[in-house]
């Protein structure tokens, strides 16, 4: 008879993702994994697999709790400008007690050029990133709060580039006016 689950497993999906997020996934252990989880090894095993799995469904979840946070941001922005501005301070809030900087872009850094998987999964999210920052680019010029003479594509993609490296800062400073301004400075590009 197989027994029933003692825990949830998307509470416990939770805390492998913080724990990856905040040490990455080759500085984290089994043993670490499983005593952070709070679950068993051989229940981690069986609910989500090996270390491997493990991460790449942390990784989907982590994505799904950024990007709830985030639609819910940008659907409540008043322009295409105010929509852009707070993709970026979203990078740098200043009230959650989520780990430094981004979990994607650690993925990018850490595994992109060791694994295959991780570096489509990471492409794939960050093609969605520079389309969605193209499309409010676009939407503000359609409704002439932008130029239309800016190339949307090539700003979008200078946008994105810029977020990354926003995204390496947060972890990296406490100086939030120091990251505000890197904001200001950016955001004045659409001001051309």
């Amino acid at each position: 008879m197989a027994r029933t689950k003692e825990f949830d497993e998307d509470t416990v999906l939770l805390k492998a993702m913080r724990l990856f997020w905040q040490r990455g996934y080759e500085k984290t252990s089994m043993q670490e994994l499983v005593s952070h989880m709070g679950v068993h090894k051989r229940s981690m095993y069986d609910t989500f697999g090996d270390k491997r799995t493990l991460y790449m469904k942390a990784l989907n979840r982590y994505n799904d709790f950024i990007g709830q946070r985030l639609r819910h941001k940008l659907d409540n922005a008043r322009s295409s400008e105010e929509a852009i501005r707070l993709l970026f301070e979203f990078v740098i809030r200043e009230e959650d007690e989520d780990p430094k900087g981004c979990l994607i872009v650690n993925t990018a850094v850490e595994l992109s050029l060791l694994d295959p998987e991780c570096k489509a999964w990471v492409n794939e999210k960050q093609e969605w990133l520079e389309r969605t920052i193209r499309e409010l680019i676009e939407a503000g010029q359609q409704t002439g709060e932008f130029s239309k003479t800016l190339d949307a594509g090539a700003l979008a993609a200078y946008f994105h580039n810029a977020l990354t490296g926003l995204r390496v800062m947060a972890k990296t400073t406490d100086d939030k006016e120091k990251l505000h301004r890197v904001i200001e400075t950016t955001m004045s590009v659409l001001k051309v």
